[in-house]
This record gives structure tokens, C-alpha cells and sequence, in this order.
């Protein structure tokens, strides 16, 4: 727990909030009626990280500390558990090993210090299979049952891919071939958890169209998958290390399966069909409809970190050695890359800085890309005395997350009288929003040419942005 908070901890503030984390940002500052109507209509899937968040910004106020800290903590709960989950399997060597394992991983880290609701669902997986190993070694009274079926539900209220854990647990059971009676005891909680998302489950299918791009599935996206476990995407890592890390993950993996009559029984029927099974499952369904966003099957991190560490378990002590320094390298390499400013989709820290340091009172802005304007309502000390040109109505008074735009001809009118426009562009969209948001720019910069004395004077291109201001 030290080790993962401290971790989570180290330079949290340092990267730049991206798209998502921003709107975790935006929905903090909203009043209560506000998020009410806004999960109403969008996002009731991320609904209960938005309730969880908005308390939090009630408190501790918002910024990209406060709204990440609990991921930092979520992050701490699951390497604490995982080291009782693996306790309950093979004893405390290989309880401490795997719980340190996941601590110190790259991915935990990068969302230990992201605002959305992923390390939550890693961490409260890890309590729901602790949960399940204490019903099938013989805890299956009452108050494990109950545990078992309310960890399930906050699974899928955090994410209802989540519930894909359910599947494997499934697995787990008919591996171990428990008794019957406990079987008998275990179906009512799984069924009485997963039956409490259902609300959740029709409300966010009735507005699955605002799930955003998703690239297909491939031949190689098992092997990318795995990669991303080791170590989060978007550039963290030269190919070269990927080939040093992944490789021998999967040696490490390799030899326990040889070695697994040496292997801890339980560690292997708990951890592998936790780490194969909802991907395999989220794989067949994106043949389909693409969903295999790896950051939905974060939770799957903790069954990597208990088999690498039964595979160590197995290994000679040569072997330990040579692994453990394979991924020390590209794990420390990960770690530095994670933590830089621009290590996000969005430099939303340089936006933010351009505009303190040069913007003036009476300036007007205009957002361009999706959820661009967001950045206002996620950071409003910053655009403070600026107005709000392009739009006639914020998303929080729209009750969604996108503002509506004024048209052509008010933005003229608009235009006619500012003296200094800075135009802040936002890419890296998804398809519909990349269409939505060059046939808004388009309409700005015509705007802009035709409001009269209107000229570039300052322009600055960060990862994700461009910034422009435009002075008579």
C-alpha cells in the first residue's frame, strides 16, 4: 500500500489533464441539478466516479491534484489487497511479492494519477476475487456472501465491463470444482450483484451512441494488450524496451505454465482465467461492435502481477534475478515517461499557463474540437474576464458535455467588437467529433477573416492543441 500510494504520489500534479480527466474537471464544478440532468443524458456509466468526484471537489476543491488523489488511493487498496488475495492462495511470500509487483507497475501508476474511474474497478476486482477465494476455502457464511454480492454491483456501477470479472470467477469455479453447497451459496450473490447494475445496464445502453471511437481488433491486439499491462500507451516507451519488457513477460508466463504442478494450484485457477477471460470475451464482442479500449480491462493488472509472481515463485534463483532486472529497466524508463507534462493526449497545463501569462480582461476565446471548451469550466480562474464567443450556451447549461455554438452570423457581430480573440483548437477526437469540430473551426476562421483587422500574433502548438491569438 505504502509503496503504490507513494508511487501514485511522486510528481501527480506533473502531467497535463487530458480530454476525460477534464471533464471529470468540468462535472466536479456543476451543481447538483446539473449532474443530475447530465447523467440523464450522457455518461450514467461513469455516473457514480462523477457523484464520487463532485463530493470531492465539494471539499478539497478541483484541480488535477484533488480530482486524481483517489485514484492514487484506489491504486494503494488494490495493491494491499492483492497482497491478502495472494496470502489466501500460496501463503505470504508470494502474497508480498505479487502485492509489490502491482504497486510498483507503470500502468497502476499512469491511472493511480488519472481522474477517471479506472483504478477504482482495479481495486474493488481485486476485493471481489479476495472475497470469492474466501467463499471457495470455506468462508461461506453469511457476511462473505454479502461482501461477494456488493462488491459485484460496485464493479459494474463503476464500469459495467467490469462485470466481465464475473465470467472469469465463473471459471475459477468450475476449476476448482468447490462443493456443492457452496456453489449453491455463491450463485444467489453473483446474481443478486450483477442484478443490481440492470438499471445501470439499460440507462447506459440507451445512450451507448455516445461511446466515442474504438479501433477495431486485430490479430496482433492480444500481444499490444499485454504490452499495454506492462506499460501504458502514447509513447512511454521506444520500441526497443517494449521488446526487452514483453518478451520476457511472457517467458516468465511460459515457464510457470511447464513448471505449474510446482505452481501454487489456487494462484493459477484464480489468476489466469482473470487475466484471459474478459479479454477474450471483450475481444469476441468487438468483432461485432469495436469495445476493446484496453483501459476498460484495467482490473485484468493485478492477475498479471500475482502470475509473474508465481512464476517467480517457480523459477530458480538465477532466473528470479535475470527477470526481475528484464523489467526493472523498462519499467523504471515507463515510470519517468508517465510523469512528463506532455505524456497526454492533451498539454492542457501549456493552454492553461499561455493564457494566464498573455490573456488581459475583455479578451474573448473561442473553442474549437470536441469538449475543447470544457477547459473553461475545468479550470475557471484561468479564463476569468474572458469571454465566451463561439457559444450561446455552456454544456453545463445544455445538461450534456458540448456547448451549444452560436452561428455565423452572431459570431461576426460577435467578433466586430474584440479587440484580441484567442482561438484554442483541440485535436486527437474521435471521428464524429473530428467532423463536429473542423466544421466549427471552419466557421471560426471565416468568422475570423471576414470581422475586419483581425490578425494572427501569437501562435503556439502544444501535444493536442494549437493556440492563437488574433489582435487588431
Amino acid at each position: 500500500m505504502v509503496v503504490g500510494f507513494g508511487l501514485g504520489m511522486t510528481r501527480i500534479s506533473a502531467p497535463s489533464p487530458w480530454t476525460d480527466e477534464i471533464v471529470t474537471m468540468d462535472v466536479a464544478h456543476r451543481t447538483w441539478p446539473q449532474l443530475f440532468t447530465l447523467l440523464g443524458q450522457v455518461d450514467a456509466v461513469h455516473g457514480l466516479h462523477y457523484l464520487l468526484m463532485h463530493l470531492v471537489g465539494q471539499v478539497a476543491g478541483v484541480s488535477a491534484v484533488t480530482m486524481r488523489l483517489p485514484s492514487a488511493l484506489a491504486v494503494a487498496v488494490a495493491a494491499a489487497s492483492l497482497a491478502w488475495v495472494g496470502k489466501l492462495l500460496a501463503g505470504p511470500r508470494l502474497g508480498l511479492a505479487a502485492g509489490l509487483l502491482l504497486a510498483v507497475m507503470p500502468t497502476a501508476s499512469r491511472y493511480g494519477q488519472e481522474a477517471r474511474s479506472f483504478a477504482f474497478v482495479m481495486a474493488v476486482a481485486v476485493l471481489a476475487t479476495g472475497a470469492l477465494v474466501k467463499i471457495l476455502q470455506g468462508g461461506s457464511g453469511p457476511r462473505w456472501l454479502a461482501a461477494y454480492a456488493v462488491l459485484i454491483a460496485l464493479l459494474g456501477w463503476f464500469n459495467v465491463l467490469g462485470l466481465l470479472l464475473a465470467a472469469a470467477h465463473c471459471v475459477t469455479v468450475v476449476v476448482r470444482r468447490p462443493p456443492r453447497r457452496v456453489v449453491v451459496r455463491l450463485l444467489p450473490a453473483l446474481a443478486a450483484g450483477t442484478a443490481a447494475v440492470i438499471p445501470l445496464l439499460v440507462l447506459g445502453y440507451s445512450q451507448h451512441a455516445a461511446l466515442g471511437d474504438i479501433p477495431p481488433v486485430t490479430s496482433g491486439t492480444p500481444y499490444t494488450f499485454l504490452t499495454w499491462l506492462l506499460t501504458p500507451g502514447q509513447g512511454t516507451l521506444p520500441g526497443s524496451l517494449k521488446l526487452l519488457l514483453t518478451p520476457a513477460a511472457l517467458l516468465a508466463l511460459t515457464v510457470l505454465v511447464i513448471r505449474r504442478r510446482t505452481a501454487p494450484p489456487l494462484a493459477l485457477a484464480v489468476g489466469a482465467p482473470w487475466l484471459l477471460v474478459p479479454p477474450l470475451l471483450l475481444l469476441g464482442a468487438s468483432l461485432g461492435q469495436p469495445l476493446f479500449a484496453y483501459r476498460y480491462l484495467l482490473f485484468c493488472l493485478p492477475a498479471l502481477a500475482l502470475l509473474l509472481a508465481a512464476a517467480g515463485a517457480v523459477l530458480p534463483r538465477p532466473g528470479r534475478v535475470a527477470l526481475g532486472l528484464l523489467l526493472a529497466v523498462p519499467f523504471a524508463a515507463s515510470h519517468v515517461a508517465i510523469r512528463q507534462q506532455d505524456s497526454r493526449s492533451w498539454d492542457t497545463s501549456a493552454v492553461i499557463a499561455t493564457v494566464r501569462e498573455r490573456a488581459v480582461p475583455g479578451d474573448g476565446v473561442l473553442f474549437s474540437g470536441g469538449r475543447c471548451g470544457l477547459m473553461a469550466s475545468a479550470y475557471p480562474e484561468a479564463f476569468a474576464g474572458l469571454e465566451d464567443l463561439g457559444t450561446t450556451r455552456s454544456a453545463a447549461e445544455h445538461g450534456t458535455l458540448d456547448a451549444v455554438a452560436v452561428d455565423e452570423a452572431l459570431l461576426r457581430r460577435r467578433l466586430t467588437d474584440a479587440p484580441r480573440v484567442w482561438h484554442i483548437d483541440c485535436r486527437y477526437l474521435s471521428a464524429d467529433a473530428r467532423r463536429a469540430g473542423a466544421r466549427t473551426a471552419a466557421v471560426q476562421k471565416r468568422a475570423l477573416a471576414g470581422a475586419g483587422g483581425l490578425s494572427p500574433a501569437f501562435h503556439r502548438a502544444v501535444r493536442g492543441v494549437e493556440i492563437t491569438l488574433y489582435r487588431r
